[in-house]
Protein backbone atom coordinates (compact mmCIF):
# COMPACT_ATOMS: atom_id res chain seq x y z
CA UNK A 1 0.00 0.00 0.00
CA UNK A 2 2.59 2.98 0.50
CA UNK A 3 3.48 5.76 1.05
CA UNK A 4 4.40 9.20 -0.73
CA UNK A 5 4.18 7.66 -4.00
CA UNK A 6 0.82 9.69 -5.40
CA UNK A 7 2.13 10.94 -8.55
CA UNK A 8 1.05 7.68 -10.35
CA UNK A 9 -1.74 5.32 -10.71
CA UNK A 10 -3.60 2.65 -12.19
CA UNK A 11 -3.02 -0.77 -13.73
CA UNK A 12 -2.34 -2.12 -17.82
CA UNK A 13 -6.08 -2.59 -17.62
CA UNK A 14 -7.65 -0.28 -14.60
CA UNK A 15 -7.83 2.09 -17.58
CA UNK A 16 -9.75 0.30 -19.82
CA UNK A 17 -12.64 -0.36 -17.40
CA UNK A 18 -14.85 -1.34 -20.19
CA UNK A 19 -13.10 -4.17 -21.12
CA UNK A 20 -12.58 -7.48 -19.56
CA UNK A 21 -8.71 -7.97 -20.94
CA UNK A 22 -6.09 -9.33 -18.87
CA UNK A 23 -2.43 -7.65 -18.34
CA UNK A 24 -0.79 -9.89 -20.75
CA UNK A 25 1.08 -6.72 -22.48
CA UNK A 26 -0.85 -6.42 -25.43
CA UNK A 27 -1.99 -3.05 -26.61
CA UNK A 28 -4.79 -1.66 -26.29
CA UNK A 29 -6.06 1.89 -26.88
CA UNK A 30 -8.76 3.61 -25.03
CA UNK A 31 -10.98 6.75 -24.63
CA UNK A 32 -9.90 8.66 -21.50
CA UNK A 33 -12.72 9.50 -18.87
CA UNK A 34 -13.97 12.47 -19.00
CA UNK A 35 -13.83 13.00 -23.03
CA UNK A 36 -9.95 13.66 -22.91
CA UNK A 37 -7.86 12.67 -25.58
CA UNK A 38 -7.18 8.90 -25.90
CA UNK A 39 -4.12 6.77 -25.04
CA UNK A 40 -2.84 3.32 -25.30
CA UNK A 41 -1.40 1.19 -22.23
CA UNK A 42 1.76 -0.96 -23.31
CA UNK A 43 4.35 -2.62 -20.92
CA UNK A 44 7.41 -0.75 -23.14
CA UNK A 45 8.50 1.72 -25.35
CA UNK A 46 10.10 0.67 -29.07
CA UNK A 47 13.24 -1.42 -28.45
CA UNK A 48 16.26 0.88 -28.65
CA UNK A 49 18.21 0.81 -32.44
CA UNK A 50 21.99 1.54 -30.89
CA UNK A 51 24.36 2.57 -27.72
CA UNK A 52 24.79 5.90 -25.62
CA UNK A 53 27.52 7.09 -24.01
CA UNK A 54 25.28 8.57 -21.37
CA UNK A 55 21.49 9.68 -20.55
CA UNK A 56 20.27 11.80 -17.99
CA UNK A 57 16.85 10.72 -16.12
CA UNK A 58 14.83 13.41 -14.02
CA UNK A 59 13.64 12.10 -10.46
CA UNK A 60 11.08 13.62 -8.71
CA UNK A 61 13.27 13.83 -5.31
CA UNK A 62 16.82 12.44 -4.28
CA UNK A 63 16.61 9.30 -2.97
CA UNK A 64 16.66 9.39 0.95
CA UNK A 65 18.66 5.73 0.69
CA UNK A 66 19.81 3.48 -1.46
CA UNK A 67 20.04 0.99 1.50
CA UNK A 68 17.83 -1.71 -0.40
CA UNK A 69 16.11 -2.64 3.40
CA UNK A 70 14.90 1.34 3.56
CA UNK A 71 14.40 1.56 0.28
CA UNK A 72 10.40 2.10 0.13
CA UNK A 73 9.26 4.74 -2.48
CA UNK A 74 9.80 5.33 -5.86
CA UNK A 75 13.34 7.32 -6.27
CA UNK A 76 15.23 5.00 -4.11
CA UNK A 77 13.58 2.06 -5.81
CA UNK A 78 14.29 3.48 -8.78
CA UNK A 79 17.93 4.08 -8.80
CA UNK A 80 17.89 0.44 -6.83
CA UNK A 81 16.28 -1.73 -9.43
CA UNK A 82 19.76 -0.66 -11.93
CA UNK A 83 22.24 -1.83 -9.09
CA UNK A 84 21.03 -4.58 -6.79
CA UNK A 85 18.80 -7.57 -8.17
CA UNK A 86 16.85 -9.95 -6.07
CA UNK A 87 15.99 -13.46 -6.05
CA UNK A 88 13.37 -13.11 -8.70
CA UNK A 89 12.31 -10.68 -11.24
CA UNK A 90 9.12 -8.39 -11.93
CA UNK A 91 8.98 -8.29 -15.93
CA UNK A 92 7.79 -5.33 -17.84
CA UNK A 93 4.23 -7.37 -18.44
CA UNK A 94 3.97 -8.33 -14.66
CA UNK A 95 5.42 -11.61 -14.58
CA UNK A 96 7.56 -13.10 -12.08
CA UNK A 97 10.79 -14.94 -13.83
CA UNK A 98 14.36 -16.05 -12.06
CA UNK A 99 16.62 -13.80 -10.90
CA UNK A 100 20.05 -14.67 -8.89
CA UNK A 101 18.00 -17.91 -8.06
CA UNK A 102 17.42 -19.83 -10.64
CA UNK A 103 14.85 -22.34 -9.32
CA UNK A 104 12.53 -22.92 -5.95
CA UNK A 105 11.24 -25.73 -4.58
CA UNK A 106 8.72 -25.99 -1.42
CA UNK A 107 9.05 -29.99 -0.07
CA UNK A 108 6.30 -28.57 2.54
CA UNK A 109 4.29 -25.52 2.99
CA UNK A 110 6.34 -24.38 5.40
CA UNK A 111 9.79 -24.74 3.61
CA UNK A 112 11.05 -23.09 0.93
CA UNK A 113 14.10 -24.13 -0.90
CA UNK A 114 16.14 -21.39 -2.96
CA UNK A 115 18.79 -22.56 -6.15
CA UNK A 116 21.35 -19.86 -6.79
CA UNK A 117 22.41 -18.93 -9.71
CA UNK A 118 26.12 -19.79 -10.26
CA UNK A 119 29.02 -17.03 -10.85
CA UNK A 120 27.23 -14.49 -10.27
CA UNK A 121 29.96 -11.53 -9.52
CA UNK A 122 28.93 -8.67 -7.31
CA UNK A 123 30.56 -4.83 -8.63
CA UNK A 124 33.91 -5.05 -6.84
CA UNK A 125 34.35 -8.90 -8.38
CA UNK A 126 33.79 -11.15 -5.69
CA UNK A 127 31.39 -14.12 -6.74
CA UNK A 128 27.84 -14.46 -4.98
CA UNK A 129 27.65 -16.94 -2.93
CA UNK A 130 24.87 -18.79 -0.38
CA UNK A 131 26.43 -16.84 2.63
CA UNK A 132 25.56 -13.53 0.71
CA UNK A 133 21.69 -14.59 0.34
CA UNK A 134 21.43 -15.78 3.87
CA UNK A 135 23.52 -12.47 5.55
CA UNK A 136 20.89 -10.62 3.40
CA UNK A 137 17.68 -11.95 3.91
CA UNK A 138 18.49 -11.91 8.06
CA UNK A 139 19.49 -8.50 7.76
CA UNK A 140 16.01 -7.76 6.69
CA UNK A 141 14.51 -9.00 9.91
CA UNK A 142 16.73 -7.64 12.13
CA UNK A 143 15.39 -4.82 14.52
CA UNK A 144 18.14 -2.84 14.27
CA UNK A 145 17.84 -2.94 10.65
CA UNK A 146 14.83 -0.91 10.59
CA UNK A 147 13.40 -2.13 7.65
CA UNK A 148 9.79 -1.63 6.51
CA UNK A 149 9.85 -4.85 4.88
CA UNK A 150 10.74 -6.46 8.36
CA UNK A 151 7.15 -8.03 8.72
CA UNK A 152 7.17 -9.40 5.29
CA UNK A 153 9.81 -12.30 7.18
CA UNK A 154 7.19 -12.89 9.98
CA UNK A 155 6.51 -16.40 9.43
CA UNK A 156 9.96 -17.08 9.11
CA UNK A 157 11.90 -19.22 11.59
CA UNK A 158 15.00 -19.82 10.12
CA UNK A 159 17.40 -18.80 6.95
CA UNK A 160 20.16 -21.71 6.66
CA UNK A 161 22.72 -22.05 4.10
CA UNK A 162 22.11 -25.84 2.98
CA UNK A 163 24.67 -26.18 -0.32
CA UNK A 164 27.22 -23.59 -1.70
CA UNK A 165 24.56 -22.38 -4.07
CA UNK A 166 21.17 -23.31 -1.93
CA UNK A 167 19.35 -21.62 0.77
CA UNK A 168 16.52 -22.76 2.96
CA UNK A 169 13.84 -20.79 4.37
CA UNK A 170 11.68 -22.41 7.65
CA UNK A 171 8.29 -21.21 8.64
CA UNK A 172 5.75 -20.98 11.27
CA UNK A 173 2.95 -21.22 8.87
CA UNK A 174 2.72 -21.23 5.13
CA UNK A 175 3.38 -18.21 3.59
CA UNK A 176 2.67 -17.72 -0.13
CA UNK A 177 3.36 -13.78 -0.58
CA UNK A 178 7.05 -14.51 0.96
CA UNK A 179 8.05 -16.26 -1.59
CA UNK A 180 6.08 -13.82 -4.18
CA UNK A 181 8.28 -11.02 -2.55
CA UNK A 182 11.80 -12.61 -3.20
CA UNK A 183 11.11 -10.85 -6.55
CA UNK A 184 10.67 -7.11 -5.03
CA UNK A 185 12.96 -5.19 -1.87
CA UNK A 186 12.59 -8.38 0.19
CA UNK A 187 14.75 -10.45 -2.08
CA UNK A 188 17.40 -8.20 -2.63
CA UNK A 189 20.79 -9.55 -2.26
CA UNK A 190 23.84 -7.97 -1.15
CA UNK A 191 27.82 -9.31 -0.52
CA UNK A 192 27.49 -10.36 3.25
CA UNK A 193 31.03 -8.72 3.36
CA UNK A 194 30.26 -5.69 2.26
CA UNK A 195 27.54 -5.49 4.52
CA UNK A 196 30.26 -5.65 7.49
CA UNK A 197 32.54 -3.57 5.69
CA UNK A 198 30.27 -0.53 4.89
CA UNK A 199 28.33 -0.77 8.58
CA UNK A 200 26.19 2.44 9.40
CA UNK A 201 27.35 4.17 6.23
CA UNK A 202 25.81 1.30 3.98
CA UNK A 203 23.13 2.71 1.14
CA UNK A 204 24.52 6.60 1.95
CA UNK A 205 26.71 8.70 -0.30
CA UNK A 206 29.65 7.99 2.08
CA UNK A 207 29.19 4.06 2.13
CA UNK A 208 27.77 3.20 -1.06
CA UNK A 209 26.47 -0.40 -2.04
CA UNK A 210 28.22 -3.55 -3.79
CA UNK A 211 25.72 -5.31 -5.62
CA UNK A 212 24.88 -7.63 -8.81
CA UNK A 213 23.00 -5.61 -11.27
CA UNK A 214 23.78 -4.22 -14.88
CA UNK A 215 24.85 -0.69 -13.16
CA UNK A 216 27.28 0.03 -10.64
CA UNK A 217 27.07 2.96 -8.52
CA UNK A 218 29.73 5.47 -9.38
CA UNK A 219 28.87 8.72 -7.54
CA UNK A 220 26.34 10.33 -5.10
CA UNK A 221 26.96 13.86 -4.97
CA UNK A 222 24.11 14.70 -2.26
CA UNK A 223 22.01 17.45 -3.45
CA UNK A 224 22.96 17.48 -6.92
CA UNK A 225 22.80 13.93 -8.72
CA UNK A 226 23.39 10.38 -9.02
CA UNK A 227 25.88 8.59 -11.23
CA UNK A 228 25.76 5.40 -12.57
CA UNK A 229 28.31 3.07 -14.89
CA UNK A 230 27.89 0.06 -16.87
CA UNK A 231 28.94 -2.95 -15.11
CA UNK A 232 31.01 -5.25 -17.90
CA UNK A 233 30.81 -8.39 -16.41
CA UNK A 234 26.91 -8.57 -16.01
CA UNK A 235 25.59 -11.99 -15.91
CA UNK A 236 22.64 -11.84 -17.79
CA UNK A 237 23.50 -11.21 -21.73
CA UNK A 238 19.81 -10.21 -21.95
CA UNK A 239 20.40 -7.08 -19.78
CA UNK A 240 23.65 -5.89 -20.92
CA UNK A 241 23.43 -2.41 -20.81
CA UNK A 242 23.10 -0.01 -23.90
CA UNK A 243 24.41 2.85 -21.80
CA UNK A 244 27.95 3.23 -20.64
CA UNK A 245 26.51 5.40 -17.97
CA UNK A 246 23.12 6.55 -16.53
CA UNK A 247 23.12 10.31 -14.49
CA UNK A 248 19.84 11.37 -11.83
CA UNK A 249 18.94 14.66 -11.30
CA UNK A 250 16.32 15.64 -8.82
CA UNK A 251 13.81 18.10 -9.44
CA UNK A 252 10.76 18.26 -6.98
CA UNK A 253 8.79 21.43 -8.34
CA UNK A 254 6.77 20.40 -11.25
CA UNK A 255 7.01 22.80 -13.64
CA UNK A 256 10.73 22.71 -13.86
CA UNK A 257 10.51 18.91 -14.21
CA UNK A 258 8.54 19.42 -17.19
CA UNK A 259 10.84 22.22 -18.59
CA UNK A 260 14.03 19.87 -18.05
CA UNK A 261 12.10 17.47 -20.44
CA UNK A 262 11.12 19.80 -23.01
CA UNK A 263 14.20 21.58 -23.24
CA UNK A 264 16.57 18.17 -23.54
CA UNK A 265 18.15 18.62 -19.57
CA UNK A 266 16.92 15.32 -18.78
CA UNK A 267 16.73 12.77 -21.65
CA UNK A 268 13.38 11.12 -19.55
CA UNK A 269 11.54 10.39 -16.12
CA UNK A 270 8.78 8.43 -14.94
CA UNK A 271 6.22 9.18 -13.03
CA UNK A 272 5.33 12.63 -15.34
CA UNK A 273 3.33 15.18 -12.77
CA UNK A 274 -0.25 15.02 -14.93
CA UNK A 275 -0.07 18.83 -15.05
CA UNK A 276 2.20 18.61 -17.78
CA UNK A 277 0.57 15.72 -19.50
CA UNK A 278 -0.72 17.28 -21.90
CA UNK A 279 2.08 19.54 -22.73
CA UNK A 280 4.63 16.84 -23.33
CA UNK A 281 2.21 14.75 -25.45
CA UNK A 282 2.07 18.26 -28.04
CA UNK A 283 5.35 19.03 -27.19
CA UNK A 284 7.29 17.53 -30.58
CA UNK A 285 10.19 16.82 -27.86
CA UNK A 286 9.91 13.33 -27.18
CA UNK A 287 7.11 10.68 -26.37
CA UNK A 288 5.00 10.42 -23.23
CA UNK A 289 3.92 6.85 -22.58
CA UNK A 290 1.60 5.14 -20.51
CA UNK A 291 2.34 1.50 -18.96
CA UNK A 292 0.87 -1.31 -16.54
CA UNK A 293 0.36 -0.06 -13.15
CA UNK A 294 -0.62 -1.98 -10.05
CA UNK A 295 -1.99 1.34 -7.96
CA UNK A 296 -4.65 3.04 -6.90
CA UNK A 297 -4.60 6.30 -4.73
CA UNK A 298 -6.67 6.06 -1.58
CA UNK A 299 -7.34 7.84 1.33
CA UNK A 300 -5.86 5.82 4.21
CA UNK A 301 -7.74 6.20 7.16
CA UNK A 302 -4.64 7.25 10.20
CA UNK A 303 -6.63 7.70 13.43
CA UNK A 304 -9.85 5.73 14.11
CA UNK A 305 -10.13 7.47 17.27
CA UNK A 306 -11.25 10.60 15.89
CA UNK A 307 -14.51 11.15 13.82
CA UNK A 308 -13.34 8.30 11.51
CA UNK A 309 -13.45 5.80 13.72
CA UNK A 310 -17.26 5.57 13.00
CA UNK A 311 -17.71 3.67 9.92
CA UNK A 312 -20.60 5.97 8.89
CA UNK A 313 -18.19 8.59 8.82
CA UNK A 314 -16.11 6.79 6.59
CA UNK A 315 -18.45 5.49 4.67
CA UNK A 316 -20.08 9.22 4.12
CA UNK A 317 -17.01 10.53 3.08
CA UNK A 318 -16.39 7.92 0.60
CA UNK A 319 -20.21 8.98 -1.37
CA UNK A 320 -19.35 12.74 -1.18
CA UNK A 321 -16.32 12.44 -3.58
CA UNK A 322 -17.02 13.52 -7.06
CA UNK A 323 -14.30 11.21 -7.96
CA UNK A 324 -14.74 11.95 -12.18
CA UNK A 325 -14.17 15.51 -11.34
CA UNK A 326 -10.94 14.19 -9.46
CA UNK A 327 -9.66 11.74 -12.41
CA UNK A 328 -10.20 15.12 -14.48
CA UNK A 329 -8.02 17.66 -12.31
CA UNK A 330 -5.63 15.44 -10.55
CA UNK A 331 -4.82 12.85 -13.59
CA UNK A 332 -5.30 15.00 -16.47
CA UNK A 333 -8.87 12.92 -17.10
CA UNK A 334 -5.95 9.57 -17.68
CA UNK A 335 -7.99 7.22 -15.40
CA UNK A 336 -11.05 6.46 -13.45
CA UNK A 337 -12.77 6.33 -10.25
CA UNK A 338 -11.32 3.60 -7.78
CA UNK A 339 -13.66 0.24 -7.11
CA UNK A 340 -11.15 -1.08 -4.51
CA UNK A 341 -8.56 0.02 -2.78
CA UNK A 342 -6.37 -2.78 -4.41
CA UNK A 343 -6.11 -1.47 -8.29
CA UNK A 344 -7.54 -3.48 -11.06
CA UNK A 345 -3.53 -4.06 -12.38
CA UNK A 346 -3.18 -6.00 -9.51
CA UNK A 347 -5.19 -8.50 -10.14
CA UNK A 348 -2.86 -9.91 -13.37
CA UNK A 349 -1.37 -12.93 -11.49
CA UNK A 350 -4.57 -15.26 -12.12
CA UNK A 351 -5.95 -12.80 -15.56
CA UNK A 352 -8.58 -15.21 -15.67
CA UNK A 353 -10.46 -14.13 -12.84
CA UNK A 354 -9.57 -10.72 -12.81
CA UNK A 355 -12.88 -10.27 -14.72
CA UNK A 356 -15.00 -12.38 -12.33
CA UNK A 357 -13.09 -10.84 -8.82
CA UNK A 358 -12.65 -7.35 -9.41
CA UNK A 359 -14.34 -5.84 -12.97
CA UNK A 360 -17.95 -7.00 -11.29
CA UNK A 361 -17.38 -4.70 -8.80
CA UNK A 362 -20.19 -1.52 -8.32
CA UNK A 363 -19.03 1.97 -9.40
CA UNK A 364 -18.43 3.83 -6.01
CA UNK A 365 -21.56 5.52 -5.05
CA UNK A 366 -21.72 9.55 -5.52
CA UNK A 367 -24.83 10.72 -2.72
CA UNK A 368 -24.07 14.13 -1.28
CA UNK A 369 -27.48 13.55 0.07
CA UNK A 370 -27.48 10.61 1.39
CA UNK A 371 -23.57 11.32 2.66
CA UNK A 372 -24.79 14.27 4.97
CA UNK A 373 -28.07 12.13 6.12
CA UNK A 374 -24.92 9.03 7.53
CA UNK A 375 -22.74 12.47 9.29
CA UNK A 376 -25.88 13.38 11.09
CA UNK A 377 -26.76 9.67 12.01
CA UNK A 378 -23.32 9.40 13.35
CA UNK A 379 -23.39 12.67 15.81
CA UNK A 380 -20.55 13.84 13.49
CA UNK A 381 -21.64 17.01 12.24
CA UNK A 382 -19.09 19.79 12.54
CA UNK A 383 -16.24 17.16 13.59
CA UNK A 384 -13.19 18.14 12.54
CA UNK A 385 -11.06 16.17 10.29
CA UNK A 386 -7.51 16.57 9.32
CA UNK A 387 -6.01 15.56 6.25
CA UNK A 388 -2.40 16.10 5.69
CA UNK A 389 -1.07 17.83 1.90
CA UNK A 390 2.34 18.86 0.63
CA UNK A 391 3.79 20.49 -2.88
CA UNK A 392 5.48 16.92 -3.16
CA UNK A 393 3.14 16.34 -6.09
CA UNK A 394 -0.02 18.23 -7.98
CA UNK A 395 -2.19 15.56 -7.66
CA UNK A 396 -1.56 15.74 -3.64
CA UNK A 397 -3.18 19.47 -3.61
CA UNK A 398 -5.77 18.53 -6.08
CA UNK A 399 -7.46 15.73 -4.11
CA UNK A 400 -7.15 17.54 -0.60
CA UNK A 401 -8.90 20.59 -2.22
CA UNK A 402 -11.87 17.55 -3.45
CA UNK A 403 -11.79 15.95 -0.15
CA UNK A 404 -12.12 19.43 2.11
CA UNK A 405 -15.22 20.32 -0.31
CA UNK A 406 -16.57 16.95 -0.23
CA UNK A 407 -16.77 17.13 4.05
CA UNK A 408 -17.55 20.94 4.13
CA UNK A 409 -20.82 19.78 1.56
CA UNK A 410 -21.94 16.79 3.96
CA UNK A 411 -21.03 18.59 7.22
CA UNK A 412 -17.73 17.86 8.24
CA UNK A 413 -14.81 20.53 8.66
CA UNK A 414 -11.96 18.82 6.57
CA UNK A 415 -8.82 20.76 7.69
CA UNK A 416 -5.74 20.67 5.75
CA UNK A 417 -2.39 20.07 7.19
CA UNK A 418 0.34 21.30 4.88
CA UNK A 419 3.97 19.88 5.28
CA UNK A 420 7.07 19.60 3.12
CA UNK A 421 7.93 16.53 1.25
CA UNK A 422 10.30 15.20 3.42
CA UNK A 423 7.90 15.24 6.10
CA UNK A 424 5.00 13.57 3.85
CA UNK A 425 6.79 10.64 3.21
CA UNK A 426 8.04 10.14 6.94
CA UNK A 427 3.83 9.89 7.60
CA UNK A 428 4.55 6.18 5.99
CA UNK A 429 7.75 5.11 7.65
CA UNK A 430 7.36 6.94 11.46
CA UNK A 431 4.45 6.14 13.24
CA UNK A 432 4.95 9.37 15.50
CA UNK A 433 4.71 11.55 12.39
CA UNK A 434 1.23 10.45 12.11
CA UNK A 435 0.32 12.61 15.61
CA UNK A 436 -2.57 14.51 15.11
CA UNK A 437 -3.65 13.53 11.20
CA UNK A 438 -7.13 11.94 10.41
CA UNK A 439 -6.25 11.20 6.43
CA UNK A 440 -3.10 10.89 4.47
CA UNK A 441 -3.18 10.51 0.27
CA UNK A 442 -1.53 7.58 -0.87
CA UNK A 443 -0.94 5.65 -3.91
CA UNK A 444 -1.75 1.88 -3.26
CA UNK A 445 0.32 -0.47 -5.42
CA UNK A 446 1.55 -3.60 -5.50
CA UNK A 447 5.55 -5.19 -5.81
CA UNK A 448 4.21 -7.88 -7.06
CA UNK A 449 1.41 -9.03 -9.60
CA UNK A 450 -0.80 -10.47 -6.84
CA UNK A 451 -3.52 -8.80 -5.18
CA UNK A 452 -2.88 -10.53 -1.92
CA UNK A 453 0.12 -8.64 -1.28
CA UNK A 454 -2.18 -5.43 -1.14
CA UNK A 455 -4.28 -6.40 0.93
CA UNK A 456 -1.53 -7.86 3.18
CA UNK A 457 -1.09 -4.14 4.63
CA UNK A 458 -5.07 -3.91 6.11
CA UNK A 459 -3.52 -7.19 8.99
CA UNK A 460 -3.57 -6.45 12.40
CA UNK A 461 0.12 -4.66 13.29
CA UNK A 462 1.24 -5.12 9.82
CA UNK A 463 3.54 -1.72 8.93
CA UNK A 464 1.93 -0.72 6.00
CA UNK A 465 -1.52 -0.32 8.47
CA UNK A 466 -0.89 2.98 8.85
CA UNK A 467 -4.39 3.61 10.88
CA UNK A 468 -3.97 0.53 13.21
CA UNK A 469 -7.14 -0.96 12.09
CA UNK A 470 -7.31 -4.53 13.57
CA UNK A 471 -10.52 -6.62 11.95
CA UNK A 472 -10.33 -10.61 13.31
CA UNK A 473 -12.62 -11.97 10.42
CA UNK A 474 -10.29 -10.32 7.93
CA UNK A 475 -6.74 -11.75 9.86
CA UNK A 476 -8.49 -15.10 9.55
CA UNK A 477 -9.49 -14.62 5.43
CA UNK A 478 -6.05 -13.01 4.90
CA UNK A 479 -4.25 -16.15 6.59
CA UNK A 480 -6.83 -18.34 4.36
CA UNK A 481 -5.42 -16.68 1.35
CA UNK A 482 -1.93 -16.81 2.52
CA UNK A 483 -1.43 -20.67 2.55
CA UNK A 484 -2.85 -21.43 -0.72
CA UNK A 485 -0.40 -22.13 -3.57
CA UNK A 486 -2.73 -22.01 -6.39
CA UNK A 487 -2.63 -18.22 -8.31
CA UNK A 488 -6.47 -18.95 -8.96
CA UNK A 489 -7.86 -20.32 -6.09
CA UNK A 490 -6.06 -17.33 -4.17
CA UNK A 491 -7.30 -15.20 -6.34
CA UNK A 492 -11.11 -16.23 -4.96
CA UNK A 493 -9.76 -15.98 -1.21
CA UNK A 494 -8.39 -12.54 -2.08
CA UNK A 495 -11.72 -11.65 -3.31
CA UNK A 496 -13.33 -11.96 0.25
CA UNK A 497 -10.51 -9.21 1.60
CA UNK A 498 -11.88 -6.95 -0.84
CA UNK A 499 -15.44 -7.55 -0.07
CA UNK A 500 -14.72 -6.89 3.82
CA UNK A 501 -11.89 -3.33 3.00
CA UNK A 502 -14.82 -2.46 0.63
CA UNK A 503 -17.43 -2.69 3.74
CA UNK A 504 -15.15 -1.41 6.74
CA UNK A 505 -13.38 1.38 4.69
CA UNK A 506 -10.18 1.35 6.46
CA UNK A 507 -8.80 3.17 3.18
CA UNK A 508 -10.98 4.75 0.92
CA UNK A 509 -10.65 4.44 -2.89
CA UNK A 510 -10.11 7.47 -4.77
CA UNK A 511 -9.35 6.61 -8.94
CA UNK A 512 -6.25 4.76 -10.73
CA UNK A 513 -4.44 6.29 -13.46
CA UNK A 514 -1.92 4.37 -15.76
CA UNK A 515 1.84 4.53 -14.75
CA UNK A 516 3.49 7.01 -17.37
CA UNK A 517 7.36 7.83 -18.48
CA UNK A 518 8.66 10.19 -20.76
CA UNK A 519 11.40 9.68 -23.24
CA UNK A 520 13.22 12.14 -25.15
CA UNK A 521 13.46 12.00 -29.11
CA UNK A 522 17.10 10.40 -28.35
CA UNK A 523 16.65 7.65 -26.04
CA UNK A 524 13.82 4.78 -26.59
CA UNK A 525 13.60 0.97 -25.12
CA UNK A 526 12.46 1.60 -21.30
CA UNK A 527 9.73 -0.60 -19.56
CA UNK A 528 7.08 1.99 -19.33
CA UNK A 529 5.03 0.59 -16.38
CA UNK A 530 5.61 0.18 -12.32
CA UNK A 531 7.59 -2.91 -13.02
CA UNK A 532 10.37 -0.09 -13.19
CA UNK A 533 11.02 -0.35 -9.36
CA UNK A 534 12.48 -3.96 -9.27
CA UNK A 535 13.13 -4.69 -13.66
CA UNK A 536 16.82 -3.31 -14.63
CA UNK A 537 14.96 -0.75 -17.03
CA UNK A 538 17.29 1.68 -17.86
CA UNK A 539 20.04 -1.22 -19.21
CA UNK A 540 17.25 -1.82 -22.09
CA UNK A 541 17.71 2.38 -22.94
CA UNK A 542 20.04 2.82 -26.35
CA UNK A 543 19.69 5.50 -29.00
CA UNK A 544 16.43 5.80 -30.70
CA UNK A 545 17.94 6.38 -34.49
Amino acid sequence: MRMSRTIALLTCTAALAATTAACSGATKPTASPGGGPGYEVTPTSPPAKGTLDSFTWSLYAEPYTLDYALAYDYPPNTVLANVCEQLFRVTPDLKIEPGLAVAYKQPDPRTLVYTLRSGVKFHDGTTMTADDVVASLKRQMDPKTGSPWGSAFKNVDSIEKTGPLEVTLRLGKADVLLHELMAASPGTIESAAYLAKAGKDYGTPKGGVNCTGPFSLASWDQGSGITLKKNAAYWDPKLAPKSDSVKFTFIEDAAARANAFLSGTADGGYMVPTSSIQQLRTSGKGTLLFGPNTAAANLAVLDLHGPLGNLKVRQALSMALDRKNIVKAAAGGVGVPAKAPAARGAWSLAPSKTAELFDTLPEPVYDVEAAKKLVQEAGASGRTVTLVTSTLAPEISVVATAVQAAGRQIGLDVKLKSVAPEAYSSIFVDPDARAGLDLVITNGYDNTPDPLEFYQYFRTGDFGNYGSWSNAEYDVAFDRANSEPDPAKRAELTAELQKIALRELPSIPVYEAPYNVFLGKRITGAPTGIAQLYYPWAATIGAAK
